[in-house]
Parts: structure tokens; C-alpha cells; sequence
């Protein structure tokens, strides 16, 4: 999972190919309403894929990163698993800037040399050979959002520290290049690593990484007492590749209104990804293969397995603009679309994104149609007694470029890096004061340190509102279906509806 930015990449050479799961025989049983399609998506099954991308990130250098052999690989096992359940993929291609760590360090030289844990930010430049040495300095404003924040204050060749914050991170690295900072350290302002992006290249940048509030305490705190010299150390590989989309759908269903699903299927290139996103995808996957026994649906579903979300949500913008830009009657006849990064991680909760803004005031305009999406995983959820929370609906995740063209949305997420409250343990169990996934990002992200318990309800979840949905949509855009495209569609008694496409 990771924040937001544009354009994208990666195609490759692979090597191996972890065996799909075939196709269940003609005789099994159709899961034709909500609760069969619940119960066939089985852990079981679930963790055989999640079993395969392990495999197939430690074949392929640790790692299933957009741009590598590893995310090949991965496309290819998903591909062939859909292929033995009955369905047509497609891929779609796009460009992207491959951004790499090779190595990094961040040491305090002087008053007492040790090492910090950093984590560099995504499109950060990297340092000089040899890295950069120079003297820590704060801003006047501690966020350094704005060259003037730091007024006062010799900045010139030094380090500067500044808080998470009141701006984008690009904002606080081109703060600190015209303010004559050298680099900058990003403290987080909540406890938690700190895993930033500046969201694309940008050759004004200063090299810049991300530590945790309480190292940032720590470095602030010795700088009030004396000079803090710290050398930065980063050495990238920075070079245009190209990535892919998987897409298939049903053969059943009407066209016209259809049911979109979607999970990223590319980790970050520190670790395996499992949990991010391994899981989601996982669990899509799944959904579509006991979904492909169904014999009719009313509406047709489609499903995703977005490229390059960790470089930015690359790959879902690539799709949903490439449909501005050439087919935008598809975005309207998309009833609404559900998204699933991160739905096995160990200090688990039961999120639902929160589309009717009930707990958090969304910062981003919420499509009509998308609390009626929320509604669905809810109802479901009330319904078999699982307790939930709401999590932001923030587009911080790739629902991002449809929400922004109108396309309703929800979700369900089971943490990353926020901490566990005492209510949350109550509810869910797990450990208050610990972040949801301790692992986030990392090369501890792997399937043994994935919450098998949380797998269980969240693909239940998933199953059921996606037969839920391709059974009718009138609760969200008011048609009803029987299946066949070009039926007129049936509107709610409510004259006043007039579905998302009119928020375009």
C-alpha cells in the first residue's frame, strides 16, 4: 500500500512459475447466492495462492516489485489460475520510472557515533558516492513546508529535520533544496516507521528519508545540546521500465452495469509483500475462481490486479485515464468499484472504508453511490455478528482515479501502519499500542506473519458482497438486471436518484 502519484512501467525476462490451482470440475457445486459464494472462498485456497507468491519472491531476489522478475512471475501464476477457472486475461502494459535502493545508511558521526534506521523515501535522488556528511539543522517551522520556514536558520550544505506533517513530503523536500539544505530527515508526528513518497522525479529534490518520532525526538534533543553531524549514504538505480495490469471478467452479466474488483498485485522491493498485497489478491483471485462456477449473473464482474501501486498507484490510473481518454462511457457504466489492499495483517482490525463518513470526514470527494457500497460490507458483517470499524475514506489506495472520476467506491482493510487502540483490541483481539502491521513494508512481510483469522472473515466479506453486487446494484444506481446489456434499466421508486454518473 502506498500514497498516490501518476505514470508507470515494467515488463521482464522471469524465471520460474509456481504452479497454479486448477480449475474445480464441471460437477462442483454453483454458488449462485452471497452466502455459498462466502463459504466456497476458503482459507484454504487463499493461503495455496499466498504459498505461491511466497514462492515465487524467493525465487526472484526476495521480492514481487513492479519491474522485476518476481512481479512477472506473479502476473504469470495469476493469469494461469484464471485461465484453468474459465476466464479471458487480458494485460495492459505502461511505462513507469524504476526506483531502486541499492544501499543506504544514515549514521550519526559525532558526538556519538551509531547508526539510525531510516527508511528512504520513494523518488528520493540518492546522495553523491559516498554520501553526504553535514551538521543536522531544524526550521523555524518544524514541518518545513515553505523555504521561509526555516528563516533564521543556516541551512546552507547541512541536514535538515523536519516533521511529518501539514504538507506532501515533495513539498518539505523542495523546502529544504531552496532553503540550501544538502538532504532532509522526515520524523514521523505519531509512532510508527515512517514510508513516505514524493510521488515522481523531480530533479529539485534533496535526498530524503523518513525515521520515527521517536528518532526524531532523539536527533532534536541532542542537537539543542551541541553540533549533531550525520552522514546520509544513497546509492539508487533510477532507469524507465515497463509494468502491467492483469484484467478478467465474467462471461455472464450485462455490460452495462458492471461490478468491478481490484487489489495490487506488485510489493514493495524490500519484501515478499504478502500481506501488502499478497492478501488482496489473493483473496480476488479466489473470489474469481469459485465465482467462474456460477452459471448466470445479472451483472458482470470484473476484476483487476493493479501494477505499480507502491510506486504510486500507477497502475490504476493508468487504467481508469486510458478510459477518460479514450472510452469514457466505460467509467459510467461501472456500477461501482471495491478495493482490497492489506487484508491479513497480524495486529489485524475489521476496517471498512468509511464512504458515509459516519467516524471520519473523508479528505477527498466521496461519489454518490459509494456509502451505499459500504452499506453492503456492513450489513454483511452485522449480519453474521463480526464486529468492524471504520477506516478513512482517504484515496489512499487504488480507488483513488475512480473516486476522483465520479466511479463510487469502498473497501476493506485491515491496517498498516496505525497503532492497535485499547477499543480496536478489544473488538478484534491483538496487542493495543502496536501498529497493525509490525511488518509493513519490510522483508518481514512474508506468509508467516500473515493472520489467517482475519484472511477468514475478510474473504468472507469479499465473496459475498461481490455476489451480492452481481446480483443488483439498485441500491447504489438504481437498476435492477436480468442479466442481459442493453435492457432498460429499472430505477429506484426514489425520483430523486440519479446514480454517480451524474457527478461527471
Amino acid at each position: 500500500m502506498r500514497l498516490h502519484r501518476r505514470t508507470a512501467t515494467a515488463a521482464l525476462a522471469i524465471c520460474g512459475l509456481a504452479a497454479a490451482a486448477t480449475a474445480a470440475p464441471a460437477t462442483a457445486a454453483n454458488p449462485n447466492n452471497p452466502d455459498k459464494l462466502a463459504k466456497a472462498v476458503t482459507v484454504e485456497a487463499i493461503r495455496t495462492h499466498l504459498n505461491a507468491f511466497q514462492s515465487i519472491a524467493d525465487a526472484h531476489d526476495g521480492n514481487r516489485g513492479a519491474g522485476t522478475s518476481g512481479y512477472e512471475a506473479s502476473g504469470q501464476y495469476v493469469e494461469k489460475t484464471l485461465r484453468a477457472a474459465g476466464y479471458t486475461t487480458e494485460r495492459q502494459y505502461f511505462d513507469f520510472v524504476y526506483d531502486h535502493v541499492i544501499s543506504t545508511s544514515l549514521d550519526v558521526v559525532s558526538p556519538e557515533a551509531r547508526a539510525i534506521t531510516h527508511a528512504p523515501m520513494s523518488y528520493s535522488p540518492g546522495t553523491p558516492v559516498g554520501g553526504i556528511t553535514a551538521e543536522l539543522v531544524a526550521p523555524a517551522v518544524a514541518t518545513g513546508c515553505e523555504a521561509s520556514d526555516y528563516a533564521g536558520v543556516d541551512v546552507a550544505g547541512k541536514i535538515a529535520v523536519v516533521s511529518r506533517g501539514v504538507c506532501a513530503f515533495s513539498q518539505k523536500a523542495l523546502a529544504a533544496a531552496e532553503a540550501g539544505a544538502a538532504a532532509a530527515i522526515v520524523y514521523n508526528n505519531a509512532d510508527g516507521a515512517l514510508n513516505g513518497t514524493l510521488g515522481g522525479i523531480n530533479d529539485a529534490f534533496v535526498p530524503i528519508t523518513g525515521v520515527t518520532q521517536a528518532e526524531g525526538q532523539a536527533l532534536l534533543a541532542a542537537m539543542a545540546a551541541g553540533p549533531v553531524v550525520v552522514k546520509f549514504d544513497l546509492q539508487k538505480t533510477v532507469e524507465n521500465r515497463t509494468t502491467f495490469n492483469i484484467i478478467a471478467e465474467t462471461k455472464s452479466g450485462r455490460d452495462d452495469n458492471v461490478v468491478m474488483l481490484g487489489a495490487h498485485l506488485d510489493g514493495v522491493h524490500d519484501g515478499p509483500g504478502i500481506n501488502d498485497n499478497g492478501s488482496g489478491s489473493a483473496s480476488i483471485l479466489e473470489t474469481a475462481v469459485q465465482l467462474g462456477k456460477v452459471n448466470k449473473l445479472n451483472n458482470k464482474v470484473r476484476f483487476a490486479w493493479w501494477g505499480a501501486e507502491e510506486l504510486g498507484l500507477l497502475g490504476s490510473e493508468h487504467w481508469v485515464y486510458d478510459k477518460v481518454e479514450n472510452d469514457p462511457a466505460a467509467l459510467d457504466r461501472i456500477a461501482t468499484y471495491l478495493n482490497f489492499d492489506m487484508v491479513g495483517s497480524p495486529n489485524h482490525i475489521i476496517g471498512v472504508y468509511d464512504a458515509n463518513q459516519s467516524t471520519y470526514e473523508a479528505p477527498v470527494d466521496v461519489p454518490e453511490g459509494s456509502s451505499e457500497t459500504e452499506q453492503v460490507f456492513t450489513d454483511y458483517f452485522n449480519k453474521v455478528g463480526q464486529p468492524w470499524v471504520d477506516t478513512e475514506f482517504s484515496g489512499r489506495s487504488d480507488y483513488q482515479a475512480f473516486i476522483e472520476n465520479g466511479v463510487p467506491a469502498s473497501g476493506l482493510f485491515t491496517g498498516a501502519d496505525g497503532t492497535k487502540t485499547e477499543a480496536e483490541a478489544a473488538m478484534f483481539g491483538g496487542t493495543a499500542g502496536v501498529i497493525y502491521d509490525p511488518n509493513y513494508h519490510t522483508p518481514k512481510d512474508d506468509i508467516t506473519n500473515i493472520n489467517w483469522e482475519a484472511i477468514d472473515i475478510m474473504s468472507n466479506g469479499i465473496a459475498y458482497a461481490t455476489m451480492s453486487l452481481a446480483q443488483s446494484t439498485a441500491t447504489i444506481n438504481g437498476v435492477t438486471s436480468n442479466g442481459k446489456s442493453g435492457k432498460p434499466a429499472k430505477p429506484k421508486k426514489n425520483a430523486d436518484f440519479q446514480g454517480h454518473s451524474a457527478l461527471r
